[in-house]
């Protein structure tokens, strides 16, 4: 999510656009073609389908921070791997069959492996609990190509706020700001160093423009004070917890930054919601989603095997088909005819007050 955006790479898979001469010597070729008698034309090859996901093997592993897992995840033949850019995360489908969403945090110029970090929730949805448990080192996951949600526009001037885990998106932005000679700054928070993953990498990388803020050593930053380290004109990366978000975007606009862009780690706070139920069509359940909470969180009570994601409307997970009723759109993803045809993201859309919803479960 960004607000007052940059320019952004133009594609969501941040591949550069076609080249112009390319396109027109494509288009007189295709008309030339068309023209010659069909015993004349040479056959073409059929397209390759787009396969839905690649499988992958755990090719290294390693504890970057304490209940941190770093993987390396390479094709089974050792082939090179699709391109990303920074601030692109990977889709996994574990054994269990839950997906998940982890943020790529290593080197896009590495074109045989991708890396993640998870840190082990022991009470959340149960997708890190099996990312450190089962995905050992030669184990199999299947994963989607990267997507990127959160880009890096590259400013000349560039202000990076982390809280945690929320380290891994903006690690590549700072390899990358590094590398283009940007003038660049990093803040990194968390309970206490040894939670806080990558910081030698970052102090190798940064050196002085790196600051580590603990806060069992210095107390918990509030957005302003955050922000106050910023360049004047400077735009900023921030990710981590909603708190920590929240904070930062509050205290946006009495800063000098000039941009912000922001990925939240966790489901977005519930604004201006009013409760409505859930009716499931197959059990014939009648469920009340509160105000302050989502539908997706009321689910998953029922059945924590519910699938989800990203909780902020993005990846598409948890769409399901509602039968009846008026759905209160929150997403900003699915197309018109989507809508029309019955669906919605559980995890952030709602209904009018008062009002039902009948769900295809």
């Amino acid at each position: 999510m960004s607000q007052h955006p940059a320019a952004i790479p133009p594609d969501l898979y941040g591949r550069p656009r076609n080249d112009r001469l390319m396109r027109v010597l494509s288009t007189f070729a295709d008309r030339y073609m068309a023209l010659l008698p069909s015993s004349d034309r040479p056959a073409r090859r059929p397209r390759p389908s787009t396969p839905t996901g690649v499988e992958l093997t755990v090719t290294a592993r390693e504890s970057p921070a304490e209940d941190v897992i770093a993987l390396r995840l390479a094709a089974l033949d050792g082939s090179p791997l699709p391109r990303w850019q920074a601030g692109a995360h990977l889709d996994l489908l574990l054994p269990s069959g839950r997906k998940r969403q982890y943020s790529l945090c290593g080197d896009p110029d590495d074109r045989y492996a991708y890396r993640i970090a998870v840190r082990r929730i022991d009470g959340g949805g149960g997708g890190s609990v099996e990312v450190h448990e089962a995905l050992q080192v030669g184990a199999h996951v299947t994963v989607k190509e990267p997507r990127n949600a959160f880009p890096f526009a590259a400013e000349p001037s560039v202000m990076f706020v982390a809280g945690g885990i929320g380290i891994t998106p903006i690690l590549p932005m700072v390899r990358e700001a590094a590398r283009r000679g940007l003038d660049w700054r990093l803040v990194h928070t968390g309970r206490s160093r040894a939670s806080m993953p990558f910081g030698d990498e970052l102090r190798e990388l940064g050196g002085e423009r790196v600051e580590i803020l603990p806060d069992d050593e210095h107390g918990m930053p509030d957005g302003a004070a955050l922000l106050g380290r910023a360049p004047e004109g400077a735009a900023v990366y921030c990710c981590g917890p909603g708190p920590m978000i929240d904070s930062v975007r509050a205290a946006f606009d009495g800063s000098g930054a000039k941009a912000l862009h922001f990925e939240r780690f966790g489901a977005a706070p519930v604004v201006d919601g009013e409760p409505f139920e859930l009716a499931l069509r197959r059990s014939g359940e009648v469920l009340t989603v509160p105000a302050d909470q989502s539908a997706l969180h009321v689910l998953l009570e029922r059945d924590p095997a519910t699938p989800y994601s990203c909780r902020q409307g993005f990846c598409g997970v948890c769409t399901v088909r509602v039968s009846s009723g008026t759905v209160e759109h929150r997403d900003g993803r699915l197309t018109e005819q989507e809508r029309a045809d019955g669906q919605m993201r559980v995890c952030v859309s709602r209904a009018p007050a008062g009002s039902r919803l009948e769900l295809d479960l």
